[in-house]
């Protein structure tokens, strides 16, 4: 892969500066985006996922690895219309860490304007190249790449890839869920299906649009749709999360049989006992498919029970018995904040004012009903469940009961396979259930991914799948890091750090380059001896009119 490498050496390219010697100096301004693209490069992330990308060419006059930078640098910054990728260039860092072979930024002589040098991959450039590669290259690549092979990509060469990081901590704690992706109501939207939903985005079958109040069906609304299944692997702190799976399929299709399967392709790809809990929503009820994963993938399986099914009854009777043991349950406290740092004594004084007025606000409130304040909350469980014929493995029944101040009580069911020895546990492993709907969440809110500006089932996929794998790498390199405060935050929050945090001045010397600063370097200068500081004279005098003969016939608009 015709990939240049450049490691940052300071002193060694001092030493060179001052006698006079350098290949290329340039302004910088050090942005987090520029760090990510250093950190993957320099563990071989990027080239690995470029040699197993399912490229439809047969010839590259782009490298793939420029494709696949190109691609996570529009998603980390919320870019997915390909027109806008040169603006992505001009504003982003990812120039800055493929170094001066992959672009410069210069000042035309005429008009003032800061601009973008490339000097491309390939010698068929007519005008002077302002990206790394064209727009048209990286929508056409897209495009042409089969959508089943790039979701097979993700779902294998990705988790791979993560497995071989060390990505996967030996909890092996995986999460699914399906989730749909609205698009616009366009019958253009290839493999789209138009279905009834419901206020809360739940959709709505014929009968159950029958039985309901004519003002909720006035609330009712057919919307556009594909599905997406995705499994979310994370720790029991959730400090983090990474998208071991993922596939789009069509709305209208059930999302039971393509989970499996997808956890039947990880286990595959990851060997057994990578993945050793899944935690599932009541959609997924399979009995044998949850025998299956229990007994031949070696996979503990956590879901909750329906209500119309027969070891629901069976449980219910048992749990109401006098010889069940209940345990007081209390859900599991958040971490403690770090205490706040010392505040002025005026700013005490209003946060103590405001807090009276708070008080005061909240003491002419209303009490909320009785139905709704909880007094407690247990747990149970009962081992040796066969009662459901489809599941050819024992169940432990886990039930949790809530009781409120009107005398009522809420209880649910959980069908856990593995062995429980405290009924707290799988009731907590549940609660983390909602970290992905959290993820899709975001996704949706933040990430734009039903925000789709091609109708074209392949780069929709295309978007869906990048933008997960975007999320990924910057999970893990957050994670490497020591920022495990930014992996829970919304896109927007983390995309703020990818706005310049510092100035610099580059000087790159054999594929060795130092950050200096401004004053730093002309200190530096200044102090050299005549005949080096010459030379460095010399040597700018000609870069600068080399950029001056590269503008002289600028791609016209």
């Amino acid at each position: 892969m015709d990939l240049v490498v450049f490691e940052e050496n300071k002193p060694y390219v001092l030493e060179a500066f001052c006698e006079g010697d350098f290949d290329y100096i340039e302004a910088a301004s050090e942005v987090v985006e520029t760090d990510f693209f250093r950190f993957i490069q320099a563990r071989r992330m990027l080239e690995e996922l470029a040699q197993s990308y399912p490229t439809p060419r047969q010839k590259h006059d782009v490298p793939l690895w420029l494709y696949v930078a190109a691609n996570l640098s529009m998603r980390l910054h919320g870019v997915h219309a390909f027109h806008g990728f040169p603006m992505l260039v001009r504003s982003g860092g990812m120039l800055n860490a493929f170094g001066a072979e992959a672009g410069r930024k210069v000042r035309h002589p005429d008009t003032g304007d800061v601009t973008v040098i490339c000097e491309g991959t390939n010698n068929k450039n007519h005008y002077q190249r302002q990206t790394p590669c064209d727009q048209d290259y990286l929508r056409k690549l897209a495009r042409d790449t089969d959508a089943q092979r790039l979701m097979q990509w993700f779902n294998m060469d990705v988790a791979k890839l993560m497995r071989r990081r060390r990505a996967i901590d030996k909890e092996g704690l995986c999460i699914g869920d399906a989730s749909y992706l609205f698009v616009p109501d366009n019958p253009d939207y290839e493999g789209s299906v138009r279905l009834l939903f419901d206020e809360h985005n739940h959709p709505v079958s014929k009968k159950e649009f029958k039985e309901m109040t004519k003002v909720q069906q006035e609330k009712c609304q057919w919307r556009r749709c594909y599905k997406m299944v995705s499994l979310l692997h994370t720790n029991r702190k959730l400090e983090y999360f990474l998208v071991l799976a993922v596939v789009v399929i069509s709305g209208k299709d059930h999302e039971c049989p393509v989970l499996y399967q997808l956890v039947d392709q990880l286990v595959e790809t990851l060997g057994k006992g990578v993945i050793k809990r899944l935690v599932l929503d009541r959609g997924f009820l399979d009995g044998e498919r949850i025998a299956r994963c229990k007994q031949q993938l070696g996979i503990d399986v956590l879901i909750p029970v329906r209500r119309n099914m027969d070891i629901y009854e069976d449980a219910m009777a048992l749990f109401s018995e006098q010889d069940v043991q209940w345990h007081s349950y209390t859900p599991p406290a958040p971490p403690a904040p770090k205490p706040p740092r010392p505040k002025p004594k005026s700013v005490r004084k209003r946060e103590r004012k405001r807090q009276s007025t708070l008080r005061q606000k909240k003491d002419k409130e209303p009490a909320p009903p009785s139905e709704k304040v909880l007094v407690k909350s247990e747990v149970a469980a009962i081992s040796g469940f066969n009662s459901w014929s489809s599941c050819s493995v024992p169940l432990t029944v886990v039930a949790g009961r809530d009781s409120f101040a009107d005398g009522h009580q809420d209880t649910f069911l959980l069908l856990d396979t593995g062995t429980v020895t405290d009924p707290a546990a799988p009731r907590n492993d549940y609660r983390l259930r909602v970290s992905i709907e959290e993820r899709h969440r975001q996704w949706k809110c933040f990430c734009d991914l039903t925000y789709f500006t091609s109708r074209a089932f392949s780069l929709v996929v295309n978007q869906v799948v990048f933008i997960l794998l975007a999320f990924n790498l910057l999970q893990y390199f957050l994670l490497k890091q020591g920022r495990k405060k930014l992996t829970n935050k919304p896109p927007p929050y983390i995309r703020q750090q990818l706005l310049p945090s510092a100035s610099h001045v580059v000087v790159y010397y054999k594929n060795y380059y130092g950050l200096f600063g401004q004053a730093e370097l002309m200190a530096i200068g200044l102090q050299l001896p005549q005949e080096p500081r010459l030379k460095i004279a010399r040597k700018c005098e000609r870069i600068h009119r080399e950029f001056t003969s590269l503008l002289i016939s600028p791609r016209p608009p």
